[in-house]
């Protein structure tokens, strides 16, 4: 891997997991030392972060951003237009066969989420797979690497939510309800699994973040 690559995911994973927390100046020696590169690829990592809307570029340098409530409506808004749309199309061109197995794992999912030892990683992993083979069925390059994008910050929106066992049950029969539109063959049936699921997480997303502004403020 290339040095600019490591310092790009090694950056991008500090920020999606808040070790990095908005507001954080990533000063070039500081990071260069800590990560390994010198500052040429230090450099080429931060511009892809800011690219991406992870870091913003200032008079201070560098910096991480913030995610305020105005920003997950916007996110949400954007959500919802982009997956609404790739379930309906994958409703319409994909496998009927692999969206119901992931069904019937998506309906044991709570599984992974309750009990003394939750897999949460597993349960994310699934989730991960029922996006891909949306990505994969819709035959939409573009829209897909859209998704793709977003998918960054909506990572980082989750871990600020937390990961509540009663919403993440709720979130998998949701998950496991647009996976069973999409084998059923029924656009429009998938389109509304999707909306009903994302007013539901940005509902749950809205009032973690009320409640505990600064916690993950630093």
């Amino acid at each position: 891997m290339r040095a600019s690559e490591r310092a790009y995911a090694a950056l991008r994973d500090d920020i999606i997991e808040w070790r990095l927390a908005p507001g954080t100046v990533l000063a070039e020696v500081e990071q260069s030392e800590r990560l390994g590169v010198s500052r040429t690829p230090l450099r080429e990592a931060l511009g892809r972060l800011t690219a991406e809307g992870l870091t913003t570029a200032g008079g201070r340098g560098v910096v991480v951003t913030d995610i305020s409530l105005d920003d997950i409506d916007e996110l949400f808004e954007l959500r919802e237009t982009l997956e609404a749309r790739a379930a309906a199309l994958a409703a319409s061109r994909g496998d009927a066969a692999l969206f119901d197995q992931l069904r019937r794992e998506l309906l044991r999912a709570p599984e992974l989420i309750s009990g003394d030892t939750p897999a949460l990683h597993d349960y994310y992993e699934l989730v991960g797979r029922l996006d891909a083979a949306i990505d994969a069925a819709i035959s939409n390059s573009y829209l897909a690497q859209a998704m793709r994008s977003l998918r960054v910050h909506l990572v980082r929106i989750r871990r600020l939510a937390a990961d509540d066992a009663g919403r993440l049950t709720a979130a998998a029969a949701e998950h496991a309800a647009i996976a069973e539109a999409i084998a059923a063959g029924n656009p429009k049936l998938a389109e509304a699994a999707t909306v009903i699921h994302l007013h539901r997480s940005l509902s749950h997303v809205k009032a973690t973040h009320s409640s505990h502004p600064k916690e993950h403020h630093g």
